[in-house]
């Protein structure tokens, strides 16, 4: 008996040692271990991929390496920089006045009527090979014409069996732009854009009864395809932040013969749209998109030649992100986003390598970062141990409470409501939101404009004196007996309402509904009661409360945005009285309107860069500072870790086309991997051990009863 337990034992173990053992976890099938490939995820299927209408952070993940505006920001120069990306050189700028004649340099701002941009682009630029494109011998297109029989013989657009390309020319810059005017494509910044280019809200009223597919050959008045590799841009006025605009996905290029293939009957209904699968000249192209497992993005064969940056910051080299400098991109061959919903199987990947960056959830958060006692953060021993690395980044993005300026209480400009709404500011302590809430992981904010942003003000001069004192060398919030002090100049001592003799009653507009909200919202209820304010919590669904929002039937609620361009034109808008939500449908969602406020938001819009633009900046902020229409939140803090095979990382708030100028060790990848997921089986062993030492008492009671009953 004992020799049949040996043999059972032994035949176990070498079954168990005879195969590749070494990543029988590994959640990459047909991963080959050693190619340049990406690995990262996705919780939810980007809505739209098309340039035109997508506005999504998940969105710009995707369409970013697949589109191309003309121009980028720099990758490594701070502060943020734009420079040329499929365009030959940075726009050419004209003057005009009101005879369209060019004007000298020094013309006054008054006399600038309208303005040009010029902008040429690079030859020999292909598009991703695509069935759109597609043509046959005699030069006809191939899938322009489809017949019933053959889109119901289509499930995908892999199904197509030829491809095409073509040189990117001008008209497709041009051609984008008709496209963002369509009233069909409910482009997000259509609104916009019509108080800027030149003919674009008559346009749009000129083909609101057409296809897409017509508008090829309608003209717009502010653009001009000048020859194969040059258009012009025409805008009202003088707006410098134009130029930023140049730089979004919704100025890239899109190909007449796209909106002519995708808008052909039947394709929709077989999600073949330009929703799921884009058509650009960047480095990557969208190789399968599957929202219910994975999206793939391999590199374009066509990709036009791009170098990676030869010249950063000072610290650059010497952090080893010039060693790749004048290079060919990109670096990485394919990209694999991974469908992960949950965050702990998705960091458990990561930590076991298969996963090549992360963020940080609330509930993994102590396993990865400690607080040094300066109050600074750093990785954990186990974090340090696996060569992870750890980059934090201070995002041009704002989180406020604001409160609604038309409302009876907290509204107006009478001192009554402005000390009520200072009081606030300094009650509702967002550096302890910052703790509980985020771990951290944000800047208490002293104004409008985030760091990173011109105009932002470091150290004493940038605080906000009706919240904040400057406290051996450092701001610090002022006592909440400062903000008693103001309720009662309001005419609410303790509290206490005159017209009720009770609590003050305040409501508090949020689409907060579930239980995991309860925790928050009770803490901006004890926010208000250190004033012995009554807050009352009005959740919603966010439908119901954006109606609430454009209508002005809220009173306090918190908001956010984030900057599409580095520019605090970009922010104070946010409160210039003309972009009113309830007044004008702009994104001035607290109705805020002060005079002088709007005069010099206007002067400074336009200015370039200098002295006198940084001295209005610092103006506004302290006319917004002194109103109180927000309470001044926070500046989120991003905390991205990434693994030591992982190089070329530097934080970018404004590129989103970040993927070209990753480099990965693979190598040094597939040995880690080999290392931290080799199987353990002894206790499987010992297990079947166990097991079989448990049957021994079994089959000698059942072989004793077998020879009793032989006897």
């Amino acid at each position: 008996m004992n020799l049949h337990i040996c043999k059972i034992l032994l035949l176990l173990s070498i079954l168990l040692t005879a195969c590749d053992i070494s990543e029988l976890n590994n959640p990459y099938p047909e991963d080959q271990g050693k190619l340049s490939v990406l690995y990262q995820s996705f919780s939810e299927r980007p809505k739209h991929l098309d340039p035109a209408v997508a506005y999504s952070e998940n969105e710009y993940v995707f369409i970013a390496q697949i589109y191309e505006p003309p121009f980028q920001y720099h990758y490594l120069k701070r502060p943020y920089q734009l420079t040329p990306l499929t365009a030959s050189k940075m726009p050419e700028i004209n003057y005009l006045n009101k005879q369209g004649e060019k004007l000298g340099e020094g013309a006054k701002d008054s006399d600038i009527v309208y303005t040009d941009y010029i902008i040429d682009i690079q030859p020999n630029i292909q598009y991703q090979p695509h069935p759109a494109l597609a043509k046959t011998a005699h030069g006809d297109y191939m899938y322009h014409q489809l017949t019933q029989e053959q889109v119901q013989s289509l499930n995908t657009l892999n199904d197509f069996k030829s491809t095409g390309s073509r040189e990117l020319s001008a008209e497709d810059y041009v051609h984008q732009i008709k496209r963002l005017a369509h009233p069909k494509m409910q482009s997000p910044i259509a609104e916009i854009m019509k108080n800027y280019i030149v003919g674009f809200d008559d346009f749009s009223k000129r083909v609101s009864d057409k296809q897409k597919t017509d508008i090829k050959n309608i003209p717009m008045a502010g653009l001009e395809v000048i020859n194969r590799y040059q258009y012009r841009i025409r805008i009202n006025g003088k707006y410098p932040q134009f130029k930023f605009w140049l730089a979004m996905p919704f100025f890239a290029p899109m190909p007449w013969e796209a909106d002519v293939f995708y808008d052909q009957p039947g394709l929709s209904d077989k999600n073949i749209t330009l929703d799921w699968f884009p058509l650009g000249t960047g480095p990557y192209l969208l190789a399968e998109n599957n929202p219910n497992r994975r999206m793939i993005l391999l590199k374009n064969p066509l990709f036009h030649p791009e170098m990676y940056p030869s010249e950063g910051e000072p610290k650059d080299k010497q952090n080893g992100l010039l060693a790749d400098a004048g290079k060919r991109l990109p670096f990485i061959d394919k990209v694999v986003f991974m469908l992960e919903k949950e965050t702990i199987p998705y960091w458990t990947k990561f930590l076991q390598g298969y996963y090549d960056a992360s963020g940080i959830s609330s509930d993994s958060f102590d396993q990865a970062i400690q607080f040094t006692g300066s109050g600074g953060v750093e990785l954990t021993g186990s974090m340090k141990k696996k060569g992870i690395q750890l980059q934090t980044l201070v995002e041009t993005s704002i989180f406020y409470m604001g409160f609604n300026m038309l409302d009876a209480t907290v509204g107006g400009d009478s001192e009554r409501a402005r000390k009520l709404r200072q009081a606030i500011a300094i009650a509702v302590d967002y550096e302890e939101y910052i703790s509980i809430f985020r771990n951290g992981r944000g800047v208490a904010a002293q104004g409008i404009i985030p760091p990173g942003i011109y105009g932002y003000a470091e150290g004493k001069d940038g605080i906000n004196p009706y919240s904040y004192d400057w406290v051996d060398g450092s701001a610090q919030r002022k006592k909440i007996d400062a903000a008693r002090q103001l309720m009662m100049e309001a005419g609410y001592p303790g509290g206490v309402d005159p017209k009720t003799n009770e609590a003050l009653i305040l409501y508090f507009d949020t689409t907060s509904v579930s239980i995991d909200d309860r925790p928050t919202m009770n803490w901006y209820r004890k926010q208000f009661e250190k004033l012995g304010i009554k807050l009352v919590i009005r959740a919603t669904d966010y439908n119901r409360f954006q109606e609430k929002m454009r209508a002005g039937n809220a009173q306090i609620f918190v908001w956010g945005w984030n900057a599409d361009y580095p520019d605090p034109e970009n922010l104070f808008f946010l409160l210039y009285g003309a972009n009113s939500k309830v007044k004008y449908g702009g994104e001035n969602a607290v109705g805020y309107q002060n005079p002088e406020f709007d005069r010099l938001f206007e002067q400074m819009r336009n200015m370039e860069n200098n002295e006198q633009r940084y001295r209005i900046i610092q103006q506004l902020q302290e006319i917004v500072r002194h109103d109180a229409p927000w309470v001044f939140g926070f500046h989120p803090k991003n905390f991205s870790l990434f693994h030591g095979w992982y190089s070329n990382l530097k934080p970018n708030s404004m590129a989103n086309n970040r993927l070209k100028y990753t480099r990965i060790d693979a190598n040094a990848r597939a040995n880690k991997r080999q290392a931290w997921n080799h199987p353990v089986f002894w206790p499987l062993l010992l297990g079947c051990l166990l097991f079989v030492l448990m049957l021994i008492p079994a089959i000698v009671n059942y072989r004793r009863r077998a020879r009793k009953t032989l006897q």
